[in-house]
């Protein structure tokens, strides 16, 4: 039955989260408690401070002495090494992230959850705008492709696949703004908005305005070998002894191209949409560098090099959840798109 294969399944991506959540957490375990020591010693002095003119040296030296080892049995610092990962392992299942080291939120908050937080609409926003347009114009193309193999317009657009395909996405981008913002002005040259931000409508004008030149390089970069894949899993399926029966039997070519060719035709492509729009969540790290977009990609690089484990933690674990989630999404998709698919069904 496939309801059983739709629990089956996310069964197999919860236990398959929990297994990758543990490496992360042997992985980062020593620098992750290296950081939670320094922000407890450090916690504990200010406490210390405040009570300075209210006891004697030694009651303070007590009072550090006692106040140290409750905060390291609350975070299982006083445990072996193998039980302290899994508490940290725990605390990330349940989201919680603590404190970065360095790095705060637009409102100084240092909250791993909220940073991370902030930084994915961004990113969506950017990427996934980009990857959803890329996708229409993509399989648009691609479809066109496919009814004249051969012709202007299919050989045309596969030599500039080919020319576009091999050039780094970065390299684009700087072209992109070299000619775009220093030679026509037309764009900014990277940001959320302006310094300082407009307000009321102008503020949703100013994002679009900062938006559309990244975009525009994403779009450009992406959708020509789209189209190309495109056009190869549809002009495959054109070949099909169904299909040509189905022309046989004098069924307008827009129903036989709409209608059972692009439906058999789904799956990978499908496949390919899902993943495009899933690694999109995870940004992308020189390219939003470069534009200096304030997304997650761009967070990871700050965390990276500021050495601040814990929003790093918390920016691969929610990464992870996207990416498996898309995954089991797309498993399930795939038997609705095409019914020779029978999942979990008896022969």
């Amino acid at each position: 039955m496939y309801w059983k294969y739709v629990v089956r399944r996310i069964v197999s991506v919860i236990f398959t989260y929990i297994v990758i959540v543990f490496i992360y957490s042997a992985l980062f375990n020593t620098v992750m408690e290296t950081t939670i020591r320094s922000q407890i010693d450090e916690m504990v002095k200010q406490e210390m401070l405040v009570k300075t003119h209210v006891m004697s040296p030694e009651e303070l030296k007590k009072f550090q002495r006692e106040r140290l080892e409750f905060q390291y049995k609350k975070y299982h610092l006083d445990e072996p090494s193998l039980s302290r990962i899994f508490w940290r392992s725990i605390s990330t299942l349940k989201f919680d992230f603590g404190n970065s080291t360095i790095i705060k939120s637009a409102n100084g908050d240092r909250k791993v959850l909220t940073i991370v937080g902030e930084k994915i609409p961004r990113t969506v926003l950017l990427f996934t705008l980009a990857t959803f347009i890329d996708i229409l114009l993509g399989v648009i193309l691609g479809v066109k492709k496919a009814q004249k193999p051969g012709k202007f317009l299919d050989q045309s657009t596969s030599i500039i696949t080919m020319i576009v395909y091999g050039m780094p996405t970065w390299w684009v981008a700087m072209i992109f703004i070299m000619l775009f913002v220093y030679k026509l002005a037309i764009f900014p040259s990277g940001g959320l908005h302006s310094i300082p931000p407009p307000e009321g409508f102008k503020y949703f004008l100013d994002l679009l305005y900062h938006l559309a030149l990244p975009v525009l390089t994403l779009i450009v970069i992406g959708f020509w070998g789209r189209a190309y894949l495109t056009r190869n899993i549809v002009l495959s399926t054109l070949q099909e002894d169904y299909i040509m029966s189905a022309r046989a039997r004098g069924l307008p070519e827009r129903k036989v191209l709409y209608g059972h060719t692009l439906r058999s035709a789904a799956p990978p492509i499908a496949t390919m949409s899902i993943l495009s729009l899933l690694f999109s969540v995870g940004g992308g790290l020189i390219f939003e560098g470069i534009f200096s977009w304030p997304g997650m990609g761009n967070l990871y690089w700050v965390a990276i090099q500021q050495n601040d484990i814990p929003v790093l933690m918390g920016n691969l674990a929610i990464t992870t959840i996207f990416y498996l989630s898309g995954l089991v999404l797309l498993d399930l998709i795939y038997g609705l798109l095409d019914p020779r698919i029978k999942v979990g069904g008896k022969a």
